[in-house]
């Protein structure tokens, strides 16, 4: 196979049916590149279907619109439409409509598509097999940087290949290009998969929620109990016995000596007057011991640590009395979201009242968006510069409070409020898709994005006892933004 950094994307594919290890999965780094391959695609008269067969396909595609109730012109008018009937080839990736990854999943599943391209972040999410798996990159964009790619990330990708009753072996191929070195990824494919880790840490929602049911020193139990917990102090565990092979090379002597120094918590002290007279090379022993006990110690307590930063917060913000809830952190524990803090000091602060639904829509996406991701600008700003710097004060108030999981030095996103804002405006996501594409917005993300914020409206709809008239200004702005295609959402859930 000839590298793919220097072929057309027919020819892998052509390729691959030649030796018979289609339907495919080609994973990407980036979103433009499976875009790139489907377009390059259905540029190829190579890879054209019979007329028959792109009419096949054409009435199985309508047939999943139809049972998943989808609206048929958002299909049809996707840019990738065409291509995806002529070649049964598609991309698939977060940058999409979520109906539209359904629908070249059910495809897929069908047997319907000869190639899926995808990039390897939503491999996890991608639940159905193909023959053939075709690895195009050893390494991907983190939040810094290129970074190989782990032995699970590998392993969910290449565990692709083999369908169950259908094959009864599947490939994974590596496609050697500047960007791809087989044998890193040969490397990689034998390594055991990293072990799994608890994903608990004590956030504002999280400590809230669970102060409903329980008191701080419920709490502090529960936490010390922790599979996050147990975790840490195997962790801090394996590093003592790493300080302990370190003492275990000195002499009786040298381990009293040692021992006293490490217990020594005054650093002018122990530089002062404990380490006088002593070798370099016992002062560098005394320093890593007393450095891997400090970090075992750390790596052990903080759970516990992070609770209290947590419960200290809380109190500084008024959602604890004592050890128990407030009024408002009892109200504020029903909003069941990542931005619970900034969500309740909004409405502390009284900046929805009086907000039409539109307003109220345009601050909750200013704290909704990824500063990362692109979004709409408009000459008419959804919010005003005193709207900005009131929500901005507003965040950093509750990033001094250093809690666990907020962010330290989060912005107000104005482009996602223009978006949000824009689609309140729309006639159609046919409009609305037109205005994306003109300002490079992929249409996936301004979906995520809208969809987001109407969960953050669903939650304050949840203060009916409260705040009875907020949550029905709530409930008007998320029916607004909730409609088709976003209302597949719901649809899917029930189908």
């Amino acid at each position: 196979m000839r590298r793919l950094a220097e072929a057309h994307v027919a020819d892998v594919l052509l390729d691959l049916k030649r030796c018979d290890l289609l339907p495919a999965i080609m994973f990407r780094t980036a979103r433009n590149q499976c875009d790139v391959d489907v377009q390059q695609a259905g540029s190829s008269r190579d890879l054209r279907l019979s007329p028959p067969e792109q009419r096949e396909l054409r009435e199985y595609a309508r047939e999943i619109m139809k049972r998943y109730e989808m609206e048929e012109q958002l299909i049809t008018e996707h840019p990738h439409y065409q291509a995806l009937i002529t070649t049964a080839v598609g991309a698939h990736h977060a940058g999409q409509l979520l109906m539209w990854r359904l629908l070249l999943e059910e495809l897929m599943a069908a047997g319907y598509l000869r190639m899926l391209v995808a990039t390897g972040t939503v491999a996890a999410g991608v639940d159905f097999p193909a023959r053939t798996v075709v690895i195009t990159a050893h390494s991907k964009r983190g939040a810094e940087g290129f970074a190989n790619l782990t032995a699970a990330e590998l392993q969910q990708m290449s565990g692709r290949a083999g369908r169950r009753g259908k094959d009864t072996v599947g490939f994974c191929l590596v496609a050697p290009a500047p960007f791809c070195d087989a044998q890193t990824v040969l490397q990689i494919s034998k390594r055991a998969a990293e072990p799994l880790k608890s994903s608990y840490f004590p956030s504002p929602s999280s400590v809230l929620n669970l102060l409903r049911y329980r008191n701080v020193d419920d709490l502090r139990f529960t936490v010390k109990r922790s599979l996050a917990s147990f975790v840490d102090k195997r962790e801090a565990d394996e590093i003592r016995l790493e300080a302990a092979a370190v003492e275990g090379e000195l002499s009786l002597a040298e381990r009293e000596f040692v021992r006293e120094a490490v217990a020594t918590e005054d650093e002018q002290l122990l530089e002062g007057s404990i380490l006088q007279g002593k070798t370099k090379n016992q002062k560098k022993v005394i320093k890593r011991i007393r450095r891997l006990r400090r970090q075992a110690d750390e790596l052990e307590a903080r759970q516990a640590v992070l609770l209290e930063i947590a419960i200290s917060g809380l109190q500084k913000l008024k959602y604890l009395d004592g050890l128990s809830l407030s009024e408002k952190g009892y109200w504020a524990a029903t909003l069941c979201t990542s931005v619970v803090i900034e969500l309740a000091e909004m409405i502390e602060d009284r900046l929805f009242d009086g907000a039409s639904a539109e307003r109220m829509s345009a601050i909750v996406a200013s704290i909704s968006g990824d500063e990362h991701r692109q979004y709409l600008e408009s000459k008419d700003q959804a919010l005003s510069r005193d709207d900005v710097a009131t929500i901005q004060a507003l965040l950093d108030r509750v990033a001094a409070t250093r809690m666990p999981g907020i962010g330290e030095h989060r912005k107000v996103v104005l482009p996602a409020a223009n978006t949000v804002l824009l689609w309140m405006h729309a006639e159609s996501w046919q409009s609305f898709r037109g205005i994306l594409a003109l300002s490079g917005v992929a249409e996936g993300d301004a979906a995520r994005l809208i969809t987001q914020t109407a969960e953050q409206l669903n939650q304050i709809t949840r203060l009916y006892a409260s705040h009875p008239q907020l949550a029905l200004r709530a409930e008007e702005a998320k029916r607004r933004l909730l409609r088709p295609p976003l209302t597949e959402v719901i649809n899917l859930e029930t189908a």
